[in-house]
């Protein structure tokens, strides 16, 4: 799948289990969001959801505010660019856990091994939509 460059706005959380960190990450950008910016701005939360196995947890950015995002009053939020990629994809139900996201990255990495395929096997992106 080609994924365009694209804006997030990133936060990161220190937690031994992924449900922890997305937590409290998650609260802080849902306030961002909801207008705790310093422009006041509230917008929709858009899909996909970016969720790396750092426990840095993201959302995509509305296409009007890719280019000028609203400036975030929390301190541990930040603006992350996602560059134009070609990424391998496995879809699968269910809730984003840190052991579902590790064995669907573990089979999708064996179905490209077989395959031949190359690909970076020092990480995987693990995104959610709720939709």
């Amino acid at each position: 799948r080609r994924s365009s460059s694209t804006r997030w706005v990133s936060s990161d959380a220190e937690a031994y289990f992924l449900g922890v960190g997305a937590a409290m990450a998650f609260r802080r950008l849902y306030h961002y969001i909801s207008g705790a910016n310093e422009e006041g701005v509230r917008f929709e939360m858009t899909a996909p959801m970016w969720e790396p196995a750092i426990y840095t947890l993201s959302f995509l950015l509305p296409s009007a505010y890719q280019e000028h995002p609203p400036t975030p009053t929390n301190d541990k939020l930040y603006f992350s660019d996602m560059p134009d990629m070609d990424v391998y994809v496995r879809s699968y139900g269910g809730w984003m856990l840190s052991i579902t996201s590790r064995l669907h990255a573990h089979l999708l990495s064996r179905a490209l091994l077989r395959a031949h395929a190359h690909f970076n096997h020092t990480h995987h992106y693990t995104v959610g939509y709720d939709r």
